[in-house]
Formats: structure tokens, C-alpha cells, sequence
């Protein structure tokens, strides 16, 4: 799909520009650049904003609160975005659950929940990984037992993103048996503040505090939290998993803004009595990493257009999912490569506290973050059988 920018998109450039321009804060804008995560008082902050100004869910349709914008305007927001260095706004209410409950939700859980994802009165996390039931999430086993009006759920999950901050959970569950390990699988909503859940931190590779085990112990969950129909949910939580790679797909134009920083990175280091990004060794590997990343963002564009005109985009998703990880990954090496010597002055993380962390700690968290994006949203493993499966009828 071709960029054909007009006077119309010019000026919805400049509008995004002079947006940015208005909101984003010199501290965002800083650990953004550095290639640290942000905030969770961040990312409210930057959601609140845009939904005053009605941006708040860009990719939804009109009649559900989003700016049904065009697969273009999609594009341009995210690279002024991007060029301005301002975070992408957190995924898991806004283009996971919030589309969920918009197609399948009872007509309450609409006119309560998306609501409360646009303004991020709510924060979403998302209940599907459990111990042996990561990639073979049709495994789980975490149950919900039918008790009047209400659903008495026990189990486990794992690897939950930032659940510590979530009042919210969208979570998969098995309320029956069937013929198969995909039949009986519901999807319920679930308030984090009900008693019987527990919440258990996971640092990782970069000594963060990111993810977390949550465990469920007679949980009760009213019944009209269930969305659409129960032992529905394999079919609905699949839908969500596609939105997961979709999300994706808007990516090349914040991981090239990532390679810029590497580019800056590069001609601010020295190698011999000159600057690195004057070896030819180096130039090439940048060359071909925005060789790659611009075609990526090609592929990104006809997905974004075969999912507004509702038109299934085959495997692309996860073809897409595929390249981008692996190009984050290889960005993030070019960026420790580029420090050379210097990476162990950048090497100090802190005590896990985004806020405690120096901005010179951001390109090795974002290395050591990096590892994870070819597991999480599905391994990559696990997009080459359905690319196989879809593509080749394998």
C-alpha cells in the first residue's frame, strides 16, 4: 500500500504535530527517547489527553467512541507520534478487550466498560498464560464453576502484565468440557478488587517489575460479566489474539524512530578519531535494518486497510509479528553496539522503580526487554505453524 500524502493529510500532520507539541511533557518525551518503558502515571496521563481531544481510541469505529480514522491516518498519528517522542498508548483495554466487548459485550457491558477504557478510569490486564498453558493456551485449567448468579473461579495465571496496577481483568476460563480442549473455554470479566485474588511479582531479565503470577482462590464473579455465550470464549479470546499482532502491525513507524536513536547514538560515539557512524561495517547494518523496517511499515499499512474493510489478511498478522520482533531485537543490539565500552556506565537499572531509574539505563532495558517480544502475543515458534497451516495448508 502506497503513501499518497495530500493537502488533507498535510494538514492532519500538523494537527497531530501541534497536539504533541501541547501535551507531551519534557520527562516523557526523555525516557521515551532513552528507551525506557513509561510510567503508568504516563501512560493515564497520555490517554486522558487524547480523549479530551477525542483521540483517545484511534483504530475504533465512530459508534463506539473511537476517531474511525483511515488505515493512512492511522499511520501519520502513530509516526508524528513517534517523531515527537511520545509513548504508544497502552494496548490492553484499548485494542485487546475494548474491540471484545464492542463485538460480543452484552449492550451493559458496553455502555460501562468502553467508556471507562477511553478515559483509563480502568486499567486492563490480561488473564491467558498459565503454568503449562503458554503457547498451548487451549491447556488451561483455570475453572469457573456456575453458583447461582455468580461464577466461583479458581486457578492460576501467569506472566500478567502490570496486573499489580489493574482494576480490571479480562481472563479465560474453563466452565465445561467438550470434545475437544477448545470446547468449554468462557471469557469473563474480572474486578481485581474481588476477594480471593492475589498478585505476585515476576522480575525479569531487565530487573523490572512488569509481569506477575495471579491466583485465583474462590473467586466469585457475577455472571454478568461473562461475554457473549459461555464456552464461547476459545473463539472470542482467538479474535483478541489476532487484535494482539494488528496492534503490531502500527509498530514500523516507532521502531524506526528507535533506530534514529541509535543513529544519534552511533554519531555521538567515537571509534579510533572518528564518530561510529562514520564506519561502513556499521552504516550497513543500519542501512539494512530501515531497508527492512520500511518494508515491514508496507506490510503494516495493507494489514491495518484489510482490517478496517473487515477483509482477512490471512497469515500477515503473523508474519508481521514475526518480522517486527525480530527487528526491535536486532535494533536494540545495534544500540548496545553502539556504546561499545560505554554499555557498562548504562548497565545500573535500580531497584526496579521506573521512576528511580537513570535515562542512561534505556538503551540495556531496552535490549534486555527486547528478548521477550518474540515469546509474548503468541511465540514465534507458533506464528510459523499458522503461517504453515494458513499459507501452505500444512
Amino acid at each position: 500500500m502506497s503513501l499518497q500524502i495530500g493537502a488533507e493529510e498535510e494538514a492532519f500532520c500538523r494537527e497531530v504535530r501541534a497536539f504533541c507539541q501541547e501535551n507531551l511533557t519534557e520527562e516523557m518525551k526523555s525516557r521515551v527517547r532513552s528507551g525506557q518503558r513509561p510510567t503508568v502515571a504516563d501512560w493515564v496521563y497520555w490517554q486522558k489527553a487524547l480523549h479530551r481531544r477525542g483521540w483517545g481510541a484511534p483504530s475504533w469505529p465512530k459508534e463506539v467512541g473511537g476517531t474511525g480514522w483511515s488505515p493512512l491516518q492511522l499511520h501519520l498519528f502513530e509516526q508524528e507520534v513517534s517523531r515527537a517522542d511520545g509513548p504508544q498508548q497502552f494496548h490492553q483495554g484499548l485494542e485487546l478487550i475494548g474491540p471484545i466487548i464492542a463485538a460480543y459485550g452484552s449492550e451493559a457491558q458496553k455502555a460501562y466498560y468502553l467508556p471507562r477504557i477511553l478515559s483509563s478510569d480502568d486499567w486492563w490486564c490480561q488473564g491467558y498464560s498459565e503454568p503449562g498453558a503458554g503457547s498451548d493456551l487451549a491447556s488451561l485449567r483455570t475453572r469457573a464453576v456456575r453458583d447461582g448468579d455468580h461464577y466461583v473461579v479458581n486457578g492460576q495465571k501467569l506472566w500478567t502484565s502490570y496486573a499489580q496496577h489493574a482494576s480490571m481483568m479480562f481472563c479465560l476460563v474453563r466452565t465445561g468440557n467438550g470434545p475437544s480442549k477448545q470446547a468449554g473455554i468462557s471469557l469473563l470479566l474480572i474486578d481485581m478488587a474481588t476477594p480471593g485474588i492475589r498478585v505476585r511479582p515476576i522480575r525479569t531479565l531487565d530487573e523490572q517489575h512488569h509481569v506477575n503470577e495471579v491466583f485465583l482462590d474462590d473467586v466469585r464473579v457475577p455472571v454478568e460479566n461473562l461475554v457473549g455465550e459461555e464456552g464461547k470464549g476459545w473463539s472470542y479470546g482467538k479474535v483478541l489474539l489476532d487484535r494482539e499482532r494488528f496492534v503490531t502491525a502500527s509498530l514500523g513507524p516507532r521502531l524506526m524512530r528507535q533506530l534514529q536513536y541509535v543513529r544519534n547514538t552511533a554519531e555521538a560515539m567515537s571509534q579510533g578519531d572518528r564518530a561510529l557512524l562514520e564506519d561502513h561495517g556499521f552504516r550497513r547494518k543500519l542501512a539494512q535494518a530501515e531497508i527492512e523496517l520500511m518494508t515491514l511499515e508496507s506490510m503494516g499499512l495493507r494489514t491495518l486497510q484489510d482490517a478496517m474493510d473487515n477483509v482477512d489478511s490471512g497469515p500477515r498478522g503473523s508474519m508481521i509479528k514475526i518480522r517486527w520482533s525480530e527487528l526491535l531485537q536486532r535494533v536494540g543490539e545495534l544500540w548496545v553496539e553502539a556504546l561499545g565500552d560505554e554499555v557498562s556506565k548504562f548497565a545500573r537499572l535500580g531497584d526496579g522503580s521506573p521512576n528511580d531509574l537513570p535515562t542512561t539505563a534505556g538503551p540495556m532495558l531496552a535490549y534486555l526487554h527486547g528478548r521477550v517480544t518474540s515469546i509474548y502475543g503468541g511465540s514465534n515458534e507458533i506464528q510459523h505453524n499458522i503461517i504453515s497451516r494458513r499459507l501452505l495448508g500444512l
